[in-house]
């Protein structure tokens, strides 16, 4: 499936024109750069929150998920323990997920032990894929690279969890180190 026109008669990609948060999200967000430690840990968070499901459902509950682990703060996040976690699982707004909530808490703390120098961004540019041509078709997407699996597997041995290869491919479309917007996007090369 190539782009198609959203409500605007704009061409997008095909699955942004499914819902008004999927239309917001791929406008002003998706494959935008994104920076900083706290929302670059946002970000892997809620992708790995995603695993399983679908991403309008992340989307949706976005709002709670900031709330519930204080802005993403990963010094916060990171000195959560059992009583929050038990919070957590009751809160209706979030997914609850006990490996996932652990996974996050877990994340901040990996995170926060990455060795003097080190950084969320610095990783993730080291696994930025080579420019490639514009996909033409949703199809053309992958759903993870060579980048991603070494990308995943560098988290991993830091600690990280809920990172798969197909997460960590995710995870770098989301924050805009890889550009899959489709080639008749109108918003592939929008800053």
């Amino acid at each position: 499936m190539s782009a198609l026109p959203g409500p605007d008669g704009r061409l997008r990609c095909p699955w942004s024109v499914a819902s008004e948060d999927y239309l917001a999200y791929h406008d002003t967000e998706w494959g935008r750069p994104v920076h900083g430690e706290s929302a670059l840990f946002e970000r892997l968070c809620l992708e790995g929150f995603q695993s399983g499901l679908s991403w309008i459902t992340i989307l949706r509950k976005r709002e709670a998920f900031r709330e519930a682990f204080m802005g993403f703060d990963p010094h916060t996040v990171a000195a959560f323990g059992e009583e929050d976690v038990a919070s957590l699982m009751g809160n209706a707004g979030i997914v609850r997920n006990e490996s996932k909530i652990r996974a996050t808490i877990g994340n901040a703390r990996a995170l926060l032990a990455l060795p003097e120098g080190e950084s969320l961004a610095l990783i993730l540019e080291r696994h930025r894929p080579p420019e490639e041509p514009a996909p033409q078709f949703l199809a053309d997407v992958p759903a993870q690279t060579a980048e991603s699996r070494g990308l995943s597997r560098e988290l991993r041995r830091h600690g990280f969890r809920f990172v798969g290869p197909v997460t960590a491919y995710a995870m770098l479309q989301a924050t805009g180190y890889v550009n899959d917007h489709l080639a008749g996007c109108e918003f592939r090369t929008v800053s």
